[in-house]
């Protein structure tokens, strides 16, 4: 079993490379299903935000080709991708999984938004069947890490996020927010938290724009504020001090000429734009205008490192409690190997004991209820004692196993060997369901 995850993020790669890769939510789906369909990927999932694209897969005997599915997926070539990307694969990748649910891997450390983004793709996945058995039990893990993380450490305490941020920058610009005019180009959860911050720093009116204008509408009356339907866009955002957008938009809605006309309405006073779209909605050209300046999703980034001294020593903790699951997980995966053959053993044992106490029936005569329960009890825990020593030594080689012990292999086909195990699921059909069970049980546990 193997576990892939290939991606790029803030760390690697500036917001004019993400912004190719990223996957608007109606594409999500079908970019999903493609994973899916390829021969060599059992279960996948596709993780995409504003700050990172990645791309998570199961495979069973081979590596999965992650770069090749990223390139004919986006049609992009090698050269303009590989500097960018970054690879894991086994712990590894559970491990920055784990890291990314919990909000370490994050231009914010601590910022509660990853965590729903993460399970928005989880369902996504699931939806279209990508995602089952191991992969499920892993996902399930993570939100599980994820919650003790923002549980036992400060990491997330004074929460931020890149809307709050964005807010923060708009201070330093101006000063103060009091009496300025905003419009919030995209009513998603991103524009709300940040139309939450500049109310509670003495932002005035506040415009939302919207393609669907009942969100719109939903959104302005929160904050006592104007709907503007998505056609007049433009007649409206000169009347902003600053403008706020983050669209699900795969092109640039502000252009160099709608910069040049707001400027001339404005009678040359000062706009800004906070860009946290990506891909971004205002094109860069607008900043290179006298009196309009743009600041996108990377620009942030200089806010951001305030808060990072005082996180740090949380984030070293949940770093160990992460280390701690990683460790914690792998070995429930080292006895998911042996799962087959020690429900084979346990089957072919169970076959024996029922065989025996058939034969001798006859010679016992009627037995009472009482006498039929103490013959199980007796058949069964002697069974069980049998059993015990195999089990543990198939579970301590499961073990040795991962750490390349070529001893631990002999032991395990060594057992099979003795008991005469066919380690065939189609011809064990209860030793399968039960094997199924003891998977969700161990993992999810």
């Amino acid at each position: 079993m193997k576990y892939c995850l290939i991606g790029i993020n803030h760390k690697t790669a500036p917001v004019e490379v993400r912004e190719r890769l990223a996957i608007s939510e109606s594409r999500l789906p079908e970019a999903v299903r493609s994973l899916a369909s390829r021969p060599d990927v059992e279960e996948g999932i596709i993780f995409s935000t504003c700050n990172r694209v990645e791309v998570l897969a199961r495979s069973v005997d081979i590596v999965p080709d992650l770069r090749g599915f990223l390139y004919g997926h986006f049609q992009m070539e090698s050269s303009a991708l590989d500097s960018h990307l970054y690879e894991y694969s086994g712990p590894d990748a559970i491990r920055h999984l784990f890291r990314v649910a919990s909000s370490l891997d994050s231009m914010i450390v601590g910022e509660p938004q990853i965590l729903g983004q993460v399970k928005e793709a989880y369902a996504v996945a699931r939806s279209v069947g990508a995602v089952h058995s191991h992969m499920d039990a892993l996902l399930s893990r993570a939100f599980a890490v994820a919650k003790r993380v923002r549980t036992e450490t400060s990491v997330g305490s004074s929460a931020v996020s890149v809307a709050s941020v964005a807010v923060d920058l708009a201070k330093k610009i101006f000063g103060s927010l009091q009496g300025k005019q905003v419009y919030l180009v995209g009513a998603g959860k991103m524009s709300e938290i940040a139309a939450r911050h500049l109310i509670a720093h003495g932002a005035g009116a506040i415009f939302v724009a919207n393609r669907t204008h009942e969100r719109a509408v939903e959104l302005a009356k929160k904050f006592n504020g104007d709907a503007i339907r998505f056609e007049q866009l433009y007649d409206m955002a000169s009347e902003a001090d600053i403008v706020i957008t983050s669209t699900g938009a795969p092109h640039h809605i502000f252009r160099r000429e709608h910069g040049e006309m707001f400027l001339q309405r404005r009678r040359n006073r000062p706009m800004f734009f906070i860009d946290i779209a990506v891909p971004r909605d205002v094109d860069p050209a607008v900043n290179e205008l006298d009196g309009i300046f743009v600041y996108d999703i990377d620009d942030l980034q200089s806010v951001v490192t305030s808060h990072v001294a005082d996180r740090q020593r949380e984030a070293s903790r949940a770093e160990e409690i992460i280390n701690f699951e990683v460790q914690r997980f792998l070995e429930r995966l080292d006895t998911l190997d042996v799962v087959p053959t020690i429900v084979s053993l346990q089957d072919h044992v169970e076959t024996i004991r029922q065989a025996e106490i058939d034969k001798v029936r006859g010679r016992l005569g009627a037995l009472s209820p009482e006498q039929e329960l103490a013959v199980e009890s007796l058949t069964k825990g002697i069974v069980n004692k049998i059993l015990h020593t195999p089990i543990t030594t198939l579970k301590g080689a499961a073990k040795d196993a991962r750490q390349k012990d070529p001893e631990a292999t002999t032991i395990i086909e060594l057992v099979r060997k003795l008991f005469n195990l066919n380690s065939s699921r189609a011809n064990l059909p209860r030793a399968a369901k039960q094997k199924t069970d003891v998977e969700k049980a161990s993992l999810k546990s």
